[in-house]
């Protein structure tokens, strides 16, 4: 089964928790934990993550916490998976990514199975965060 990791999944939770807002709210850790029901160690864990990937700014003091730095429009499906998992790819014959198979260069199915790497990460990155907004899911 091809399944996205628990750390994007709650990833994709927590930025559609910010485009349900239109992006403008800043949002605590905390409070991103209680309304998505996720735990609050996993959930800092994440948003460390998508700041450092630039997808969210992070805020210090009282009235801290996380916002987009971008409207949910301009943010990808294919940026945030990217941002928590690493290059996306079905195999570890995707451009970008270390090569970590020997079977590589006499591989058979290997350009096939890159033309179906490329459709996904094409698919994600044509979806935005605004279409996961549960304002538009519906």
């Amino acid at each position: 089964m091809l399944r996205l990791s628990k750390q994007s999944d709650y990833g994709l939770v927590l930025m559609s928790h910010f485009a349900s807002r239109d992006g403008h709210d800043v949002l605590s850790a905390r409070d991103l934990a209680e309304e998505a029901s996720l735990p609050l160690p996993t959930v800092g864990k994440v948003l460390k993550m998508l700041a450092r990937a630039r997808l969210l700014s992070s805020q210090r003091g009282v009235h801290g916490g996380y916002a987009l730095t971008r409207p949910p429009s301009e943010i990808s499906v294919g940026a945030i998976v990217q941002a928590l998992e690493g290059p996306i790819g079905m195999t570890d014959c995707v451009p970008d990514a270390p090569r970590n198979c020997k079977h590589e260069p006499h591989c058979p199915v290997r350009t096939p199975v890159q033309r179906i790497n490329a459709v996904v990460r094409e698919t994600l990155s044509q979806m935005t965060l605004e279409e996961l907004s549960p304002s538009n899911t519906r």
